[in-house]
């Protein structure tokens, strides 16, 4: 009897014990993790390339003189905007003035030489047609008439010679004019000019570049782009013919400066190469802006960004949900019971903070943004919508 007593309380100590380790047990248990989840958001999205470009003058021309000389002023200040015709240097004229008086002179000899010629015709003509009806008559000899009619088809010859000889003269007169008018060297085009890259003094030629001016308002950014983003601009070419800057010159392209600063002008694509280059895959593409106040000029750098296709129905993750695992990317999403299973995806482009999944999602489920080193495959979480979430949760 007294074994059988003891027997039961120590089975009843046992019992109390192992109540006790359970007990224990479920109260320290962690409860589940808190993690923010948004839902998968399906929407049309823009898809826009950005790529180095590099600015240029819309017209760049290159200032030389028509005429070899000595130089002797310059009229005008290194980096200030001239105009059209304005006058930028000027080359010795005094030789050209004596070629021009030269010719001038020339040209007065030739008029004389015309008048000369024309009396002389006149009297020709006087003579024939006083001999003609004389030597009908016999009263002179025929020779006399010939003579006659000979003298005059002479001083004829000599008429239209002085003629020619005037429209000589007078050719050399203009080009004399011309020349005269190349010492003043003058701006084709309205825009910057450039350092000067003679001094006054030295002899110049045809072939010396004095300056360069370029228009920068508009001013031109070439850049390069992919034949795969060229193909997704040719697209558009479907609806607009087979013009590919007519279907894209309403592209609004963005410029950023070096300063990281947005240039406030949009631009668009005014020009597209006529071939990929085979060596780097790209075709060069140009576009313009407008640059009040020539801000901009050739030679800068900046990065362009535009639109280079729609894509319809994306289904968009924030990029902080998406880990990347030996090449494979996943998203923590949150199922039926608030439970976690890992899921492999297809991610695509980058939109902003977010990302495009092609493939592994639906639209509407839910993927934990913030807390995914707290979870694994198959725990239970407690999910709190994020605030900071473009989409809402």
């Amino acid at each position: 009897m007294k074994f059988a007593l003891l027997c039961a309380a120590a089975a009843a100590a046992i019992l109390l014990q192992s109540c006790a380790v359970q007990s224990a047990n479920v109260a320290g248990q962690p409860p589940p993790p808190v993690v923010l989840v948004t839902p998968v958001v399906q929407q049309n999205v823009p898809i826009y390339g950005d790529w180095v470009a590099t600015l240029d003058g819309y017209v760049n021309a290159n200032i030389q003189p028509q005429v070899s000389g000595y130089l002797v002023q310059q009229n005008y200040r290194e980096g200030s905007f001239v105009h059209k015709g304005e006058v930028l240097f000027e080359i010795d004229p005094r030789p050209f003035q004596a070629v021009l008086d030269q010719a001038r002179g020339q040209l007065a000899q030739s008029h004389a030489q015309l008048a000369q010629a024309e009396a002389q015709l006149g009297l020709a003509i006087i003579n024939v047609k006083r001999d003609t009806p004389l030597a009908a008559a016999r009263a002179i000899a025929q020779s006399q008439l010939d003579n006659d009619i000979q003298t005059q088809k002479q001083t004829e010859a000599q008429v239209k010679s002085a003629q020619a000889a005037i429209q000589t003269s007078e050719a050399a007169v203009e080009q004399a004019e011309l020349n005269l008018g190349f010492t003043h060297v003058r701006s084709l085009i309205d825009g910057i000019a450039g350092l000067a890259t003679t001094q006054i003094g030295n002899l110049v030629s045809a072939s010396t570049v004095l300056t360069a001016v370029s228009q920068v308002d508009p001013i031109k950014a070439y850049f390069a782009i992919s034949e795969q983003e060229y193909l997704a601009l040719a697209g558009r070419t479907a609806a607009a013919g087979p013009d590919f800057l007519r279907a894209n010159s309403g592209v609004a392209l963005r410029l950023t400066l070096a300063n990281d600063t947005v240039f406030p002008h949009e631009g668009h694509i005014v020009f597209a190469d006529r071939q990929v280059n085979t060596q780097t895959g790209t075709i060069r593409i140009a576009g313009t802006f407008a640059n009040p106040g020539n801000i901009l000029r050739p030679g800068q750098f900046g990065r362009i960004r535009a639109i280079t296709t729609m894509k319809e129905g994306a289904l968009l993750v924030p990029q902080r949900a998406v880990s990347e695992l030996q090449g494979r990317y996943q998203v923590a999403l949150v199922g039926p019971g608030n439970r976690v299973s890992i899921r492999t995806v297809q991610v695509g482009d980058r939109v902003g903070g977010n990302w495009i999944v092609n493939g592994g999602l639906q639209p509407g489920d839910r993927v934990v943004s913030e807390g995914t080193t707290k979870v694994r495959d198959g725990i239970v979480v407690t999910p709190k919508p994020d605030p900071g979430s473009e989409h809402g949760a």
